[in-house]
């Protein structure tokens, strides 16, 4: 008690010096060795960090004490000590490690019932204290040194090496708790030097046979997350770990199914040997583990026996809590997506949760997972928004309601019958709060413009005109917006009620251009506007475009100075061509060549480091093709003039002659120049595909890197740069478009159609397939189609804008064999089947 007390004054305590003898006379005391224990506790908080190595001699001869008690005390301080006085505690390295060593540490226990005893009289109790065979020394101890030499990694591995054991029962290490922490520091070693992968395989194989269930565990679970392991290694493992899972003990079971969850998410496969046993803890009194076990075997289900585990779950569900509930129904939509042939079962299951209670974040889970089921496997939507449209019949969350009907508004026009829907989105106007009532409104505005039957879009009108009645402001202010817009189907569409909008910085700028026109002969034309999706103005991270550096230049001139006083709309790709119109408008030569239609994306043609820096850009005209090479010099004793880029094109007869090159004058240490090279096609309506060979020619003077003062004479010199190649999709720009099945049935007319394959080598899976065939046209991605939701069949669709200015939709439907690789059937579709023809050349 009297410890106690020391600690807690010790704060409030001006001079502590009298109380610090007293704790060190008590430390070197031969008599009651539970005194010296908590003695050197209270003696490390109390003492100032300055003041520790004062006392470095007591606690170093603490740590190495025969006493077990004393000894762990002194290491556990040593933990306290550490954070102050980190290169103090460095030093007892060697004292610990004699600490860890010894083979004569008894536990803690003894000391306390020999001073309990004592207290009573017994002499005899002094000298016959009772052993203890713990050996938590080694465990304080070993820890201890793992903080000492945490950054270091060569230190950590003769750690592990000091104490390896192959044959799993060192006899060094006797405690279960140190064994454990020595796995923990081989895994350590193992994330820093992956060379180590056979040597600490095995082991961590070795201490599978040892007699300490905790130590069979850490070693399993360790050999569990070890990457790259064939299933013959990880077998060892997961037979321990299925031994555990009939353990009386509950910890054992908990900790040996939680690892082979974890396991199933990697390779389930390998899991599947113990689904039997898994399934027996299914109906375990400890919910923990029956949660964990439901979850571990939808991770390794397969088609035949999701109907079993679907009426088990079932049968679970109601006893569990909503934290449960929310796991099993994330692992139930994962298992959805990977099998979507029994999306009709699983969406059962989900509606059934729905009519159950359960708080906000258990339904929102539940219906997040509709939502994406929705979005992956179109043959679920009619099944799951009947049960939406059920749940929100009675639903007490506002947010949901609205993402509900959000939903509705979007997916409803699109099913078989989409008239069902309309009742229960308008009963929401009826019977809920404001908030919902706005949101039904907008969902039955976009039955209404989405709808091309004329009884349903008079009914949706008739329904919009009671709207206008209701009490609240912003309700009737919607409903009225709708009724305009349905008058005016195509601006609706604008107008964001599915989902896309104009471009509203490229807008802006191009109204403020026409009012300050002095010659506006012609109406605006919002044709040419760009139209973008939600998502893109919500995140313009989401669309594809380049990072700022491949717009704006490291360091500019004259040219580009314009373009650094832009906002950030320079790092849209919307505004990309802008930025590029305003700084080529500096050059006479090429303000003759009309219009920019497009410019690509600014790429390096030689390597970063190197001493000579170029990126080039392709800025193609009607008829001219400009490649613009920024350059810049990296050494500071050499400056670089008369530089010009020499471009020799593979095939003479495509039609590509160059027209001129416009070389930098000079190029001084550190300053990024521009070099023009133009090429004007014979014909406008040609497309050709070409390669460049380039190599940089420039006088080489070498200048004093101190002052830049060049040399008056200079010698004539070459730089090969990396060759610049003309494809199909420097004449596509990608553009969203909302509505791609109508769209893309209306250019039925100019389709085109190809079958071809790629090989395992180039499509080893079919993301890598579905990233080639983007990349490979450039067209934009829709509708999140370039995310795979199933790893075996795909349908990518994409749109995008021609040079001409012709509309270009694609659909590849793709499928993936392990054995021969990846094929494709791809429907190119645009109002002139020629642009088809030329977009589809792309992938000869």
């Amino acid at each position: 008690m009297m410890y106690l007390v020391i600690k807690d004054l010790s704060n409030t305590a001006q001079d502590v010096i009298m109380v610090t003898q007293s704790l060190i006379k008590d430390i070197q005391s031969n008599q009651e060795t539970i005194y010296r224990a908590n003695a050197i506790r209270a003696l490390c908080l109390i003492t100032d960090p300055s003041m520790i190595q004062a006392i470095e001699r007591i606690i170093k001869a603490c740590i190495v004490d025969k006493n077990p008690s004393v000894a762990a005390a002194a290491l556990v301080s040593s933990y306290r000590v550490f954070n102050s006085s980190k290169d103090i505690v460095r030093r007892w390295a060697p004292e610990i490690q004699e600490a860890i060593q010894s083979k004569s540490a008894s536990g803690g226990f003894a000391s306390t019932a020999s001073g309990f005893l004592s207290s009573f009289g017994s002499s005899s109790s002094q000298s016959q204290m009772v052993q203890s065979n713990s050996h938590i020394v080694q465990y304080h101890g070993l820890g201890l040194l793992y903080l000492i030499r945490q950054h270091d990694r060569v230190a950590i591995a003769k750690l592990v090496q000091a104490f390896f054991s192959t044959s799993g029962q060192n006899d060094m290490l006797k405690n279960p708790a140190a064994v454990c922490m020595l796995i923990r520091c081989a895994c350590k070693v193992l994330e820093d030097d992956p060379g180590s992968v056979r040597r600490i395989y095995e082991l961590l194989g070795s201490y599978l046979k040892h007699k300490s269930d905790m130590v069979k565990l850490e070693a399993a679970r360790a050999i569990c997350e070890m990457k790259d392991t064939t299933s013959n290694e990880i077998h060892p493992a997961i037979s321990v770990l299925q031994s555990f899972l009939s353990s009386p003990k509950p910890t054992l079971r908990l900790a040996s199914v939680r690892t082979l969850n974890n396991l199933a998410l990697r390779k389930p496969s390998a899991v599947i040997s113990c689904n039997l046993d898994i399934e027996s803890l299914v109906s375990d009194s400890n919910r923990s583990i029956a949660t964990i076990a439901i979850t571990t075997l939808l991770k390794t289900a397969n088609e035949t026996s999701i109907d079993r585990l679907m009426s088990q779950i079932s049968k679970f569900m109601g006893d569990a809590s909503d934290e449960f509930k929310v796991i099993i129904v994330s692992t139930v939509h994962s298992l959805c997506i990977k099998f979507p042939r029994k999306q009709v079962e699983m969406l059962t299951f989900l509606g059934s949760l729905l009519r159950d209670g359960g708080g906000y974040d258990f339904k929102k889970t539940v219906v997040e997972a509709m939502f994406d089921i929705v979005h992956v496997i179109s043959e679920s939507k009619d099944l799951a928004l009947s049960y939406l449209c059920e749940f929100i019949e009675d639903c007490e969350f506002t947010k949901l309601s609205v993402r509900i009907l959000h939903l509705l508004g979007v997916e409803g026009p699109k099913t078989n019958s989409p008239t069902k829907y309309i009742r229960h989105i308008y009963n929401r106007v009826i019977l809920e709060n404001t908030i919902v009532r706005a949101a039904a409104v907008n969902a039955l505005a976009k039955f209404g413009l989405s709808t091309s039957e004329d009884d349903v879009k008079s009914n949706i009108k008739v329904l919009l005109i009671r709207c206008q009645d209701d009490s609240d402001d912003e309700v009737r202010d919607r409903a009225t917006l709708a009724l305009e817009l349905m008058k005016q189907r195509d601006s609706g569409k604008q107008c964001g009620f599915d989902g896309s909008s104009w471009a509203l910085p490229i807008l802006e700028r191009e109204l403020i251009q026409y009012i300050g026109s002095k010659t506006n002969e012609k109406a605006f034309d919002l044709s040419t506007i760009p139209i973008t999706s939600k998502a893109v103005r919500a995140n313009p991270s989401n669309e594809q475009r380049q990072p700022t550096d491949s717009i704006i230049p490291l360091q500019t001139d004259n040219v580009y100075n314009k373009m650094n006083n832009l906002n950030a709309r320079q790092n849209s790709l919307l505004d990309q061509k802008a930025i590029y119109t305003e700084a080529l408008s500096s050059v006479p030569e090429i303000t003759t060549f009309g219009a920019l239609l497009k410019s690509s994306k600014r790429v390096h043609v030689t390597e970063t480091e190197t001493e000579y820096v170029v990126y080039c850009v392709k800025h193609l005209f009607a008829k001219h093709i400009v490649f613009q090479f920024d350059c810049l010099n990296t050494l500071n004793d050499q400056l670089l003039e008369n530089v010009e880029v020499v471009m020799d094109i593979d095939n003479q007869e495509l039609g590509l002659v160059k027209v001129f090159d416009l070389p930098a004058s000079k190029i001084e240490y550190n300053a990024l120049k521009h070099i023009y090279v133009a090429y004007e096609k014979q014909e406008i309506s040609s497309f050709p595909v070409a390669s460049f060979s380039c190599k940089l020619k420039f006088t080489v003077k070498d200048c004093d890197p101190v002052t830049g003062e060049p040399d008056e004479q200079g010698y004539e010199d070459e730089y090969r740069i990396d060759n610049i190649e003309l494809s199909i999709k420097d004449y596509i720009q990608p553009t969203y478009i909302s509505e791609f099945e109508e769209e893309f049935n209306k250019l039925a007319d100019g389709e085109v159609v190809q079958v071809f394959a790629l090989d395992l080598k180039k499509a080893p899976n079919l993301q890598v397939a579905c990233t080639t065939i983007i990349n490979l046209f450039g067209l934009q991605p829709l509708q999140d189609s370039s995310l795979l939701r199933n790893p075996n069949i795909h349908t990518l669709i994409m749109s995008g804008t021609f040079l001409t200015g012709k509309k270009i939709l694609a659909k590849c439907r793709m499928m993936f064999n392990s054995a021969s690789g990846a094929a494709f059937e791809l429907s190119v579709r645009s109002e002139d089947i020629a642009i088809s023809e030329v977009a589809l050349s792309a992938i000869k």
